[in-house]
């Protein structure tokens, strides 16, 4: 059974329907004190609750002490079909734009994070709302779309992620603001006035101005830096890490230092914690579906994406409890093998090192060539090392190899490419077409043909990505999915921050807090959900996805 939760005039309102679609009774408008009973009354017959945003719904009923076990997240699966090459023909996909289109913060946000992509964004909302017509016209597209069950699994997915995101920010992340505050003092000096740089950060700064003579530099400027480094005869176009570390210079060792000290004090620094850390907890905000791959994004400042090793010891288990830590093992390589079917690939990841396998396979020489050849291959980087190794890589695994190149021939004809459960990428945008369509036209110069084929490479490796890490966030999600169940019924029903929980998320890693008591049956169950995700989404393909499992009391020991 569903039953559908909306806001209408007269306030929060019910509808249940069976799962042929048809409507079990009339509309019930509850009184908004009383909407958390409600739910909690409905839940016990397990239903799947359906409501436009998750987001808006879920926390103010998990304050209430109500916990969901399962929902249709409107909003989130809208964009998925509207974009998907499955529900191409349905009538959503081909429907004008509405107020589920709407362009929300979340939305902004995942446009600010792929400003790199010039994409085309729907026009502004023409239709208001409505729930139930939304609820029927999505499953009118799951219904008729090219592969019901795929997409299916993708939208349950993506609205348990929701769940996920919403409980995880809901108990929060056990966090010392004690331990946190010796951290930053012991990297970078007492806690200094506002506006002032801490004690040991200006040391590093005074090393580094006198190493390039320069007793006024800022070097939180790039203008001011680069124009410092060029008069000491150092020649970069940026000032990134990696470019800086193979010049030779005195002013280099304290310039690396400081850049990553700033990073620390500006990222995680002492104004983070302030903002962040409250009662013991570190609450993450996160945005599911908040990239365009599919992948989580996070809102504000929070960071909820990135926590630097230099602070994970402030991420500390409460007394008698314990962090259970795992992380997928080379996951895209893993999800590219077992998308494209290649079972020379599945045999060399399944000892557990995957570029060791692909090593004793003759392939390449070395592991680290395997890794940078495989990265080449899956993020477009086919130039230098990784590009004189992908014709051997090729040779070694053509289906793998060939998928993520079909991929790129696609995107760099202006194409779409789909993920393994149906999340398809979005087309160029207007700007994209008209330089390619200047490329060929009779006044095009070489420049103009030039710009066009850069461009169409640089969308190539989107969309070469986008099939990889978007099937791998996918996996994520089912694993996730799985294991929350699978963490309810080892504490026996009890409420989440009672029993364990998970409390942190990081693309293909999960950190699980739990009564000491239960670690092991936790580690257990977050393997059992890892092998599960993977038959659900490749059935019997010989993939196997290892994970790294720890327990430790603190979140720096687990790296």
């Amino acid at each position: 059974m569903h039953v559908v939760l909306f806001s209408a005039p007269e306030g929060p309102t019910l509808q249940s329907i069976e799962d042929d679609g048809r409507a079990s009774g009339d509309p019930r408008a509850v009184d908004a004190t009383r909407l958390a009973g409600e739910v909690a009354v409905l839940e016990a017959d397990h239903p799947r609750w359906v409501w436009d945003d998750t987001s808006k719904w879920y926390p103010p009923l998990l304050a209430a002490g109500v916990r969901i076990e399962r929902c249709v997240d409107l909003r989130l699966s809208h964009v998925i079909l509207r974009n998907s090459a499955l529900t191409v023909a349905s009538a959503l996909a081909r429907s004008a734009p509405s107020s589920w289109d709407r362009a929300t913060p979340e939305a902004i946000e995942r446009r600010d994070q792929h400003a790199l992509f010039d994409l085309d964004e729907p026009e502004e909302p023409a239709v208001a709302e409505d729930t139930l017509a939304e609820f029927a016209l999505q499953r009118e597209a799951i219904a008729e779309a090219a592969e019901p069950a795929r997409i299916g699994l993708l939208l349950a997915a993506e609205s348990a992620g929701a769940l996920v995101a919403a409980e995880i920010r809901f108990a929060g992340l056990p966090w010392s603001a004690e331990v946190h505050d010796k951290t930053l003092t012991a990297y970078l000096g007492p806690r200094p006035p506002d506006g002032q740089r801490p004690e040991l950060l200006d040391a590093v700064l005074a090393r580094l101005r006198h190493a390039l003579d320069a007793p006024h530099l800022n070097p939180d400027s790039p203008t001011d830096l680069l124009k410092a480094l060029g008069v000491a005869g150092l020649m970069v176009k940026s000032t990134r890490s990696w470019e800086l570390k193979k010049l030779t210079h005195p002013a280099i060792e304290p310039l690396l230092e400081y850049k990553k000290l700033a990073r620390l004090l500006a990222a995680n620094g002492w104004n983070w914690l302030d903002t962040n850390v409250r009662d013991g907890r570190f609450h993450p905000d996160y945005v599911p579906g908040g990239v365009v791959t599919g992948r989580w994004a996070s809102k504000g400042g929070g960071g909820a994406l990135q926590l630097p090793k230099q602070i994970r010891g402030a991420v500390i288990a409460d007394p008698d409890w314990k962090f259970v830590v795992a992380d997928a093992a080379q996951l895209e390589p893993r999800i590219l093998a077992a998308m494209s079917g290649d079972r020379g690939m599945a045999e060399a990841g399944s000892a557990g090192d995957l570029y060791a396998g692909i090593v004793a396979s003759g392939a390449v020489e070395t592991r680290d060539q395997a890794k940078v050849a495989m990265l080449g291959a899956m993020y477009g980087a086919t130039t230098g090392e990784s590009g004189r190794l992908m014709p051997a890589l090729t040779r070694a695994y053509p289906r793998a190899i060939g998928l993520v190149e079909e991929a790129a021939r696609a995107g760099e004809k202006g194409e779409i490419v789909t993920t393994r459960l149906g999340r398809s990428s979005p087309r160029p945008g207007a700007q994209w077409r008209e330089i390619q369509a200047d490329a060929y036209g009779e006044t095009a110069t070489d420049a103009d043909a030039s710009r066009a084929r850069g461009q169409a490479r640089g969308w190539g490796r989107f969309t070469r990505n986008f099939v990889v890490q978007g099937s791998a966030a996918e996996w994520a999600l089912c694993w996730m999915a799985g294991l929350r169940g699978r963490l309810h019924e080892i504490g026996g029903g009890r409420w989440i921050t009672g029993s364990p929980h998970l409390v942190f998320f990081m693309h293909d890693e999960v950190v699980v807090h739990c009564p000491a008591e239960l670690a092991a049956e936790v580690e257990a169950a977050v393997r059992s959900a890892a092998a599960d995700a993977g038959t659900l989404m490749f059935g019997a393909m010989p993939v196997t996805f290892p994970l790294t499992v720890v327990v430790v009391d603190n979140y720096g020991q687990a790296k």
